[in-house]
């Protein structure tokens, strides 16, 4: 069996051989484009590639609708804010009435808009003041708390509020914490509680602050420690254990988005798949992809492969996709949400075929490819 394997892995690693400079076409100064087929007349793969040169170009993660929930068509995003490119980014919540909720970290602006979890992979951008946009692939575990009177609480970032839990709700999640009677919620302007509603929910989100939503013991705890007038510190931190990349990736990003799992690190394979708490089966079956990864050269590689379509495209497993990412020159590359939300989008176009019977998906959030001029740095 294991000599069977080991095969396929020869013949397969065969098959993907190097893309030459020649397959890529200059569509802007600093992004490349290249479409290409790989793998058997049995089972083809199609795979679109962006190459971007991040002195030219710059990167930017944005979410559906300019909330913290809600659904878009990456087309849509991408259109809506001028980019010339852009790639599906992560993982989310598909229905009910928080749908679009980043099922991981996700930060746009320096703003906190949904916790990590699991300790997950993570792209971070960071468009600096010189002139070119620094990329860190990473694992984050970041934590949003808010302290009174030097007692810390661990809160979640604009998601559903759950039992015995206690969440933070800020003015880019909706118009309300859309929660249940079940709880507390404190509404906090400069860093005071201005007003306490127990009782009721879906309290109105001042534009000026934030709302303290709990519930089980969480909020009798609060109810206790929380007055009119009293208060609060919030601060976010991430726990950065002993990567010091990790936490100065970190401060200096602008945007993280949370993808899964580690395909690459170091110019070698390394997918951390049981780190990151997926399940196996996600990792060895064929799906449509997409997937960031920085190369050797410097630039920065965004692929889509389409999947799930019999005589055109069969998709990737994720050993298959770190393997040609390797060929490519990839020093250090993840995996993002892929599926039926798989989608590249590339001058006014989706360039991929997405497998949805529908068409392109929406989804919560996309990666924005921007060319850099004078008035954006």
């Amino acid at each position: 069996m294991k000599t069977r394997k080991y095969i396929f892995t020869i013949i397969f690693c065969l098959l993907f051989v190097s893309i030459s400079a020649q397959d890529f076409k200059t569509v802007q100064d600093g992004i490349e484009y290249a479409e290409v087929t790989r793998g058997t007349k049995e089972a083809p793969i199609h795979i679109n590639l962006l190459k971007l040169d991040l002195k030219k170009v710059r990167l930017d993660v944005v979410h559906a609708l300019d909330a913290a929930i809600g659904l878009e068509k990456t087309s849509s995003i991408a259109s809506r804010h001028g980019a010339f490119a852009a790639i599906n980014a992560g993982f989310f919540k598909m229905e009910g009435l928080y749908k679009g909720d980043a099922a991981g970290a996700l930060q746009i602006d320096r703003m906190l808009l949904s916790e990590s979890y699991g300790n997950r992979t993570a792209l971070f951008i960071d468009n600096n003041l010189s002139g070119k946009t620094d990329v860190f692939i990473e694992k984050l575990n970041v934590i949003d708390l808010v302290s009174v009177d030097k007692t810390e609480f661990e809160v979640g970032v604009n998601r559903k509020r759950g039992e015995n839990d206690l969440v933070r709700f800020t003015q880019v999640f909706h118009q309300t914490t859309l929660t249940d009677p079940n709880g507390v919620e404190f509404i906090v302007r400069n860093k005071k509680v201005t007003k306490i509603i127990d009782g009721k929910g879906s309290s109105k989100i001042p534009q000026d602050g934030y709302v303290l939503s709990a519930s089980g013991a969480k909020r009798d705890e609060l109810l206790k420690l929380l007055k009119v007038g009293i208060k609060l510190d919030w601060y976010v931190k991430s726990d950065s254990g002993t990567s010091n990349l990790r936490s100065y990736a970190f401060n200096q990003s602008e945007d993280i988005v949370a993808g899964v799992p580690q395909l690459i690190k170091d110019s070698k394979i390394a997918i951390t798949w049981q780190e990151e708490k997926i399940g196996k089966d996600f990792v060895e079956t064929r799906h449509p992809r997409t997937a960031v990864a920085k190369l050797k050269d410097g630039k920065f590689l965004m692929v889509t492969v389409d999947g799930r379509q019999s005589g055109y495209s069969v998709g990737m497993n994720l050993n298959e996709l770190a393997e040609f990412l390797l060929e490519l020159g990839a020093t250090d590359a993840m995996n993002l949400d892929g599926g039926g939300s798989t989608t590249m989008f590339l001058d006014g176009k989706v360039v991929n075929k997405p497998s949805d019977k529908e068409g392109e998906r929406s989804v919560s959030d996309a990666i924005l490819v921007t060319l850099r001029n004078k008035n954006r740095l």
